[in-house]
């Protein structure tokens, strides 16, 4: 392997050298003790890469690669302007400019021409480092300049005449801070000598399968010939990638089902009574369940009747009805003699919950409790008091569900709306607050359809609902994408729609995860629509809002006093208002594909035909361009999900669930369909019967972090 990683430094004068402090760190504080700042230890800086063992150097695969086996004569560079070509020569001048700026401007002949090697940010060292009559092997694109052809900043080493060229293309790694190319180099190639080869998957598996062997894989993606197909090596499509890709999807199957089968083994309370309660809320419900509804409605039902915890992600689209069908998994607790609690992620959200799902069950009976951390102490108290003391049957709320001071009497479900943005110790907080001993039923809901590849890896663990249709009597949202020069005639559209008693949402960007900037955006855009349309009554609604102001805003909204709602993102999820026909989202461009799906499905829930403009501002990159098409050309929840995932890869869908850790690093989940199958099959074969191979997997591939998926 080749060390030839010299970059110049982003410094312009040598740092101190050992660990020590610098003078001016020496006398800083005269007159008070101060002690150097100890030096971050290699095995450190390791760590914080994930490298603690041998195996974790040996499977930290290189990112790319270059093509150090060769050096292209000079005569032959002013061919290669734009290409990433090496060189290599003796130093015929070296000097440093100040015209434009300070740069160290080196130059290279091999007798057949020359190059300029220009660095503009450079130690001291360097310049004595590269005098005249030394040899430099240098490598970096090259382009056309006042000399010649010239490189910037070029990865380079000192050579002697006649010096080796590596035989095998030089792997390239990710890397942290104060940690090298060559460093880490060195470090995988010692753990290639120490670890343990034996493959973890028999003849019989890799034949079946059609895998190569786990140390030829290995060896290979490290120190790949000059003449591979480097098409398929960075594509990741050569055999011995696929060795890799399928090892790591195997080592997530069997970590996720073996912690669901870990789970079962602990006891739960059985919810067996679909009783009184139930029967009377769904005489009072003034439509029927859609198929769909009833399907994952048995479903759950029958998992709140086992002995073992229901652990179920109910998922569907924007509108399709989870509320009710969550309602119904409550009066199931309910009527068994058990407390539910529902928690969601923002108090809009909460609240929108809780007022329904009580205008649905307190007539029936069910006392209800409200908790969230904006509550006065009073109020919390009694909330509590309720809770504690099993009169409250259901409590729905916030965060504020997990405080320490919440102790329920009797917890037999568990229901989190939009999961995905609770983390995995959260939701852990208030599964641990049942009896003890018992673990609660729990039902996790997502209006985040999952595309199915990732429901399979990432939530193998946990049994999956879809509800995959809508209720009747839908409209169809319109979607139409708009420039923001075309922004007066989006407000007469506004105007029109207002005077014929439609309601409007018009909703503002995040500008760079700053609440500051979207609250200003918001007022602002408040403020233009106030007066641009005098006759029309604009409210305003964000986060910075105190809970109880939001609600006055909203419940205007909702009695249709407002005509147009100006809001940040608070309206994403949970938002009722049957009579908003029509939403302008503005710079819909910094949106996720999610979230714009969410934020339109809060129009299309009455009879009149629904609207959504999406306001952009242009030119468009790719990614945002492909976003607001695919939002133009469907309204269908899971593929609008199918896009996000493509373009965005699985972050999006799984909030805080698991780890970057546990993110997969080397299977592509659209175009690995097919390895996630065949590994999910062969991960319920192993763990059926062959343990000793599954601890062996796991131990290579997890290490500790299986444990982080065990909840």
């Amino acid at each position: 392997m080749s060390d030839l990683d010299t970059k110049a430094p982003k410094t312009k004068s040598e740092p101190p050298r050992g660990g020590e402090l610098s003078s001016a760190n020496k006398t800083a504080g005269k007159g008070k003790s101060t002690s150097a700042r100890k030096p971050v230890r290699l095995d450190e800086k390791f760590a914080k890469l994930g490298l603690r063992k041998d195996m974790d150097f040996v499977l930290h695969l290189p990112m790319r690669y270059e093509d150090e086996t060769e050096v292209l004569p000079m005569r032959d560079a002013g061919f290669r302007g734009g290409s990433t070509v090496q060189v290599e020569g003796e130093v015929t001048d070296n000097d440093i400019q100040y015209r434009p700026r300070r740069q160290l401007v080196v130059t290279i002949s091999d007798g057949t021409g020359q190059v300029v090697l220009r660095f503009l940010n450079f130690y001291g060292s360097q310049v004595k480092q590269m005098e005249v009559g030394m040899r430099v092997r240098a490598r970096g694109e090259l382009r056309h300049g006042f000399l010649g052809a010239e490189m910037v900043h070029p990865t380079y080493k000192m050579v002697n005449e006649g010096a080796p060229l590596p035989t095998a293309l030089t792997p390239v790694y990710h890397a942290g801070e104060g940690v090298s190319q060559v460093m880490l180099r060195k470090a995988i190639s010692n753990a290639l000598t120490r670890v343990d080869w034996q493959d973890t998957l028999s003849p019989a598996i890799r034949e079946h399968f059609g895998l190569c062997d786990f140390e030829a894989a290995v060896r290979l993606l490290h120190n790949p010939p000059p003449d591979i197909d480097q098409h398929a090596l960075l594509e990741h499509e050569h055999p011995a990638w696929e060795r890799m890709k399928f090892d790591e999807l195997l080592a997530q199957q069997l970590s996720l089902k073996r912690a669901q089968a870990s789970r079962r083994a602990k006891g739960a309370t059985a919810l067996p009574t679909v009783g009184a309660l139930t029967a009377a809320f769904m005489q009072t419900l003034p439509f029927r369940l859609t198929a769909a509804q009833e399907r994952v409605l048995e479903e759950i039902r029958a998992d709140l009747k086992q002995v073992y915890p229901m652990q179920r992600l109910l998922q569907g689209d924007v509108g399709s009805g989870k509320t009710i069908v969550a309602a119904l998994a409550a009066t199931q607790a309910i009527d068994s003699g058990y407390q539910a609690a529902l928690m969601a992620p923002t108090e809009i959200l909460a609240e929108q919950h809780f007022r329904k799902i009580a205008a649905w069950l307190e007539p029936l009976g069910v006392k209800t409790a409200w908790l969230t951390g904006s509550l006065k102490k009073k109020e919390k108290e009694k909330a509590q008091e309720l809770i504690a003391s099993g009169e409250a049957h259901l409590v729905i709320g916030t965060h504020a569900l997990i405080q320490d001071s919440v102790q329920f009497a009797k917890l037999g479900l568990v229901l989190v709306d939009e999961q995905h943005r609770f983390g995995v110790a959260q939701r852990l907080t208030l599964r641990n607050k049942a009896e003890a001993g018992k673990i609660p039923h729990q039902l996790m809901m997502s209006a985040t359809p999952i595309p199915r590849t990732l429901a399979m890896t990432y939530y193998a663990d946990l049994e999956v609902s879809v509800i995959d249709e809508l209720p009747p009597g839908r409209t169809p949202i319109v979607t139409r994408v708009v420039d923001q020069n075309r922004r007066e005639e989006v407000i007469e559209r506004v105007h029109a729609a207002a005077l014929e008693g439609k309601q409007v949402y018009w909703v503002c960007p995040l500008i760079e995860e700053s609440e500051a900037l979207q609250l200003q955006t918001a007022t602002e855009t408040y403020e233009m629509l106030s007066a641009a349309l005098p006759d029309c009554r604009v409210g305003l609604v964000h986060g910075k809002l105190k809970p109880a102001e939001k609600q006055l805003v909203m419940d205007a909204f909702s009695r249709n006093e407002t005509q147009i709602l100006v809001a940040t993102t608070v309206i994403e999820v949970g938002v009722d208002v049957p009579n908003a026909s029509l939403m302008v989202i503005e710079h819909a461009e910094r949106f996720g594909l999610s979230q714009l799906h969410q934020l339109r499905g809060r129009v299309g829930r009455g009879a009149a035909a629904s609207v959504c403009l999406l306001l952009y501002q242009g030119p468009l990159g790719f990614t945002a361009k492909q976003r607001l098409l695919t939002m133009r050309e469907s309204t269908d929840g899971f593929e609008i999900a199918r896009k996000d995932l493509e373009l965005r890869g699985p972050g999006e869908f799984l909030g805080a669930r698991q780890s970057g850790e546990a993110l997969l690093r080397f299977a592509n989940l659209e175009k690995d369909q097919h390895l996630v199958e065949q590994a999910r099959n062969l991960a319920v074969d192993l763990l059926a019967n062959d343990v000793a191979t599954v601890e062996a997997h796991l131990h290579r591939w997890m290490g500790q972090r299986e444990e982080f998926l065990r909840v």
